[in-house]
């Protein structure tokens, strides 16, 4: 008998790895492959999007796109209105979106400080606009900006003959201070419609005097008048003033040396340039926070500085203007009430 067919061995893709194999092992590798394709053919295939798709998809992008353009121009257009004066504002459309250039912007700027420095400069010269309806003093004198025949009596006094003279009295300066102080709760008018009485509180506002004055006294006789802050702000005041003329030899010494002995003068033209405070006040204002003085900020010392003189903020224009740049002020004021006198 011959012997039986021997089973070569087959080389696979990853070697010689295949042995011998009974043809069963066939047939399960077959049915395996039959299974997979089936399942294959089950799957969904991922299909590439159609060109309708992408198209829908572009125009949405489009769309988005060009909304938020629209809304950066109509927010463009709306800011642009903000800035324009209220009749200007009201007159324009304000709908159509319209991008201006920093130039243009500022040129439009320009134009209108123009128009406006050209207004008061009529206002100021006593012809046209304000002055025809009425807003010119019955002396025919040019004042500050801020004071109009609308004003209080009381307040067109105190610009007329105070306000921005030279004070060179330690009474005066320290009353100064204290009057600058309360500014943070009232406003000029109602400061001077109490002055009165707050002189006769506060001693006619001697720092000496006053430094020795019982507070629960001094503060149910000025509740009326002032909160309790300005009221004990004006009493440990006074105690550091007295300290300041024992250092210094007076108050007028110590604050004169800040603007070398020489009062500012300022030449502004129009009230809009008149500043809140400055540098010098802040410096002024350090200073006496470094003493221990209460209520004087930046702002009040300035207030203050304005009102003793120690700069000159009256507009050229104003009749008062070369008055004040006296050094001597007694000399301004007698000049002042002898204006007001004739």
């Amino acid at each position: 008998m011959s012997d039986p067919p021997r089973f070569r061995s087959v080389l696979g893709q990853t070697g010689n790895k295949l042995g011998s194999k009974p043809p069963g092992m066939k047939l399960e590798k077959k049915k395996k492959k039959t299974n997979e394709s089936k399942d294959e053919k089950t799957k969904k295939p991922d299909t590439p999007a159609s060109p309708t798709t992408t198209l829908k998809q572009c125009s949405s992008i489009l769309r988005r796109n060009s909304a938020s353009m629209t809304a950066s121009y109509s927010s463009d257009a709306s800011s642009s209105c903000e800035s324009l004066p209220l009749s200007v504002a009201s007159s324009s459309s304000c709908k159509r979106p319209v991008r201006r250039s920093g130039s243009v912007s500022s040129a439009s700027g320009t134009l209108r400080r123009k128009q406006v420095d050209e207004k008061e400069d009529k206002v100021a010269a006593g012809g046209g606009g304000a002055a025809s309806n009425g807003d010119c003093f019955v002396d025919g004198r040019k004042r500050c900006a801020w004071i109009t025949p609308k004003s209080d009596p009381s307040y067109v006094a105190f610009h007329d003959e105070e306000w921005g003279v030279p004070v060179q009295d330690d009474k005066k300066l320290f009353e100064l201070l204290c009057l600058s102080g309360a500014l943070s709760e009232l406003s000029w008018t109602d400061i001077l419609s109490r002055r009165q009485l707050l002189r006769e509180v506060f001693m006619d506002f001697d720092p000496v005097t006053v430094s020795e004055l019982n507070e629960k006294k001094v503060a149910a006789a000025a509740v009326s008048l002032l909160s309790e802050v300005k009221i004990r702000s004006i009493l440990d005041n006074s105690r550091y003033v007295r300290k300041i003329i024992a250092e210094h030899g007076s108050f007028k010494k110590y604050m004169y040396n800040f603007v070398n002995n020489k009062p500012t003068l300022s030449q502004f033209r129009y009230g809009r340039q008149v500043p809140v405070k400055t540098s010098k006040a802040e410096f002024i204002s350090k200073d006496l926070v470094r003493r221990g003085f209460r209520s004087v900020s930046p702002t009040v010392v300035y207030s203050f500085m304005q009102a003793a003189g120690l700069t000159n903020d009256h507009l050229i224009g104003c009749f008062r203007y070369q008055d004040c740049c006296c050094v001597d002020a007694e000399t301004a004021t007698t000049k002042a009430k002898k204006k007001n006198g004739e």
